[in-house]
């Protein structure tokens, strides 16, 4: 089993910035992937970034240019780094692990707005 503890989630105006961190415990490999998705009210779940163990990463366009993932692979922990924010970006943000299995975060809550 793993477990994902998300953190940083929070009020933020519009053009601002946040950092959301996810620190996974329990049955690590080292080969894996981590990253995040989000839903708003009313909305699927969707992607927003993903990265490898490798470094390899991939972005929903909504968010390219913007967002920033990063990975500390010895704290196994993943970050996403949210600048120039819309009241778009309003939304739970869910971590997410996958080796062979698909493991989620409970959520953090984003809210863009003045």
């Amino acid at each position: 089993q793993v477990q994902l503890v998300e953190s940083g989630g929070g009020l933020v105006q519009p053009g601002g910035s946040l950092r959301l961190s996810c620190a996974a415990s329990g049955r690590i490999f080292s080969n894996n992937a981590m990253g995040w998705y989000r839903q708003a009210p009313g909305k699927q779940r969707e992607l927003v970034a993903t990265i490898t163990s490798g470094g390899t990463t991939n972005y929903a366009d909504s968010v390219k240019g913007r967002f920033t993932i990063s990975r500390d692979n010895a704290k196994y922990t993943v970050y996403l780094q949210m600048n120039r924010v819309k009241p778009e970006d309003t939304a739970v943000y869910y971590c997410w692990y996958r080796v062979t299995a698909t493991y989620w975060g409970q959520g953090t809550q984003v809210t863009v707005s003045s």
